[in-house]
Order: C-alpha cells, then sequence, then structure tokens
C-alpha cells in the first residue's frame, strides 16, 4: 500500500511543488490551505506523515501540532518553515513535529527526510530492549525505568532505540543524526541537543540518576 502524505501549505506553488515531488515518488498525497482545513483532512483519512508548515491562515502550524499531540496521536510531522531562526525550530520541535525543513529545501532533502520519517512507522522484528534500569518493548514503543513507565514521540522512541542498541558505547552527533534523522544537518543545528534534551527529562521525571550523558566534542554514551 503507498505512503499517504497530507501536505498543509497555504501557498498554492509550494503545495504544488510538494505534491509533484511526493508523488513521483510513489506516494499518495492530500493537500490543505490552512490549519483547520488540514485538522479535518486528518481526520478523514490519517497520514502516514504530515508536511506542515509553521506560517498558515489562522491556526498555525505550531498549533495544529499541538493539537494532534493532545489527542495522543503520534503521526510523524515534518515542520516547514521560511524562518532559520534557532528559536522558532525549537518551537516547532517543541510542539510535537519530528522534524524541520527550512524554505527553500532541494527536492533530494525533503524526500529523504519524509522516508525516515515513514521508515520509523513501520513495525519493528519484537523484542525488548534493555541496558541499565531501562527497558523498551520495540511492540509496544513504550519504554520502562523500573516500574515506571515512560510515552516516547517517535523521535524519542528512535533516539532510545539506538542508545539501548549500542549501551556503553559513544556515539558520535554525526552517527546519530544519520541514524536517527536519516540526513545530515547543517553545521549550527540544534535539534539533536534539543532531543536529548527531551529524552533525559522523560527517563529523569522519577528523580533517577542521569543515564545518557554527554561526551564533550564527540556526541553522547548511555551508561550506569
Amino acid at each position: 500500500m503507498k505512503a499517504h502524505i497530507l501536505v498543509v501549505d497555504d501557498d498554492p506553488r509550494i503545495t504544488e511543488l510538494l505534491r509533484r515531488t511526493l508523488a513521483l515518488e510513489g506516494y499518495t498525497i492530500s493537500v490543505a490551505r490552512d490549519g483547520t482545513e488540514g485538522l479535518a483532512r486528518f481526520l478523514e483519512r490519517p497520514p502516514d506523515v504530515i508536511v506542515l508548515d509553521v506560517m498558515l491562515p489562522g491556526m498555525d502550524g505550531i498549533e495544529v501540532a499541538r493539537r494532534l499531540r493532545e489527542a495522543g496521536d503520534n503521526v510523524p510531522i515534518l515542520m516547514l518553515t521560511a524562518r532559520d531562526a534557532v528559536a522558532d525550530r525549537v518551537r516547532g520541535l517543541e510542539s510535537g513535529a519530528d522534524d524541520y525543513l527550512v524554505k527553500p529545501f532541494a527536492h533530494e532533502e525533503l524526500v529523504a527526510r519524509v522516508r525516515a520519517l515513514l521508515r520509523r512507522g513501520q513495525p519493528d522484528r519484537y523484542e525488548v530492549l534493555r541496558a541499565a534500569d531501562v527497558e523498551l518493548d520495540t511492540g509496544t514503543r513504550i519504554a520502562h525505568r523500573g516500574a515506571r513507565a515512560i510515552e516516547l514521540s517517535p523521535t524519542e522512541y528512535e533516539l532510545l532505540s539506538l542508545f539501548l542498541h549500542r549501551p556503553r558505547q559513544v556515539l558520535t552527533r554525526d552517527i546519530i543524526l544519520e541514524r536517527v534523522w536519516g540526513v545530515d544537518f547543517e553545521g549550527s543545528s540544534n535539534v539533536l541537543e534539543v532531543y536529548i534534551g527531551y529524552l533525559r527529562a522523560k527517563l529523569e521525571a522519577g528523580g533517577e540518576p542521569r543515564l545518557i550523558h554527554t561526551v564533550r566534542g564527540v556526541g553522547y554514551v548511555l551508561k550506569e
């Protein structure tokens, strides 16, 4: 079955570009022109990935992402923005987006990021990953630290899964960005640091000691 992509953008030139680019890759495409219509389209036919512009008339993309996450939906969201300020990127990620792409963008990068998000939604071979007092059930995609259950966003799941597959091994920023996001980010991007912060907050919410440690100038390691 073809993956279904919902594009939410009010610029007809951008939506036509996205529609053609993604259709050539074999995806089926739905289009919405604003946030309200985007939510309606989502309910009519839930997509496998949403490509969501930040600047929309009425309800903006930040609010659309926030409402979907508050409703408990973990559909992968790729946020589009013409703004390249770090603060705007962080707002998008904090609202629940899994990735972002700054306009103008190369067609190849758009397709690579959509493919990476689609891979996250594919069923895993069922297994339980363990390290220290953390467990991750790849069937339910729910983690536990001791007896405490931890719900994860799609990106947090991918990040923790990578660490649990390689406990006590130092992972460089480049390796993590490639394995979790699928493509290289520009050098100034702090998306990895943002999500490390999210994951640490959830793993340490019960007052537990830190497990994901920073290796300055290199990357991160999961160890006791």
